[in-house]
């Protein structure tokens, strides 16, 4: 009866040994967290901004930041409801006035600023162009709605001179929340 009971006990002890062993190690299925420092370029201006993803632990920490495409709003449009340049005013300055009509067609509330594309004696510039000038410059747009983007910006003519000037794109930047 006790080879028995031995016989059993030592069983019992390989099957434990067996199934602690044949399990997979916890280094295999170990999982953490990192941030990713990112930038992206819109214009002249570059953002950063950073993500988390879940990594194996035995991943190498970041050291350069990623580059990412802009987070622009993907459900948007925008029309000119009114624009006008004035090359010269007669007192020695130019005048830039316009108004802008930017949907948000998303079903969220969004915080951003537009992005706008213009074209100055065939130079090309994109940025937040403008935005510090404007009378409402939409930086928050409930959702289904729209936003009037309005400036009245009036500067010397000693900066530079420029003949004529064009609002070719607008774009809508989301600001990462």
């Amino acid at each position: 009866m006790k080879t028995k009971k031995t016989f059993l006990r030592t069983i019992l002890a390989l099957c434990l040994i067996i199934v602690t062993t044949s399990c997979g190690s916890s280094d295999d299925d170990c999982m953490r967290s990192i941030v990713v420092p990112q930038f992206y370029q819109v214009g002249n201006q570059i953002y950063t901004t950073q993500g988390t993803i879940d990594v194996p632990c035995d991943f190498p920490d970041p050291t350069a930041a990623q580059p990412i495409e802009p987070p622009f709003l993907a459900d948007f449009s925008y029309e000119i409801l009114f624009f006008e340049f004035t090359p010269d005013t007669g007192n020695d300055t130019r005048r830039l006035q316009f108004d802008i009509q930017l949907n948000n067609n998303s079903n969220a509330a969004i915080t951003g600023q537009p992005i706008s594309t213009v074209v100055a004696d065939e130079i090309t510039t994109t940025g937040s162009l403008f935005v510090n000038e404007a009378t409402e410059p939409c930086l928050n747009i409930p959702a289904n709605s729209s936003c009037i983007f309005s400036v009245d910006f009036e500067e010397r003519l000693d900066v530079g001179i420029i003949n004529s000037i064009e609002i070719t794109n607008v774009q809508y930047l989301l600001n990462d929340n």
